[in-house]
């Protein structure tokens, strides 16, 4: 996985573009690239700070909060579909796609079997 570059040289290379510099030369002596050159320039303008942002990190599941609602709608309705089941979320302000829907009923062990007899 890619690190980030360090902070002394994004110091110099902010200092530069202070002083005059224009992205693309400031870029070419120091070696690297222009949009970071500008990223860098713009992060350091808005925030006063050149030290990079958070990299990686798991993204929180979005249906967790609504797992109750979801297991008692498959027990009250076993022939609802993945689509009906978004759209009873999306009723409820939960905007997914049915990929997400049936992710999250797959890793929760839920599934939609139409017979009963056969769980």
């Amino acid at each position: 996985m890619a690190a980030p570059l360090s902070n002394d040289l994004r110091e110099r290379v902010v200092a530069a573009v202070r002083s005059g510099e224009s992205c693309r030369s400031v870029s070419s002596r120091f070696g690297v690239a222009v949009s970071s050159v500008v990223k860098w320039s713009q992060r350091y303008r808005a925030t006063g700070s050149i030290a990079p942002g958070q990299m990686g990190g798991h993204r929180r599941r979005v249906l967790e909060p609504h797992r109750d609602f979801i297991v008692a709608r498959i027990n009250e309705t076993p022939h609802l579909t993945l689509h009906g089941l978004k759209d009873e979320l999306a009723a409820r302000g939960v905007k997914v796609s049915h990929n997400a829907v049936w992710l999250f009923l797959r890793r929760e062990g839920l599934s939609f079997k139409k017979n009963a007899v056969r769980r």
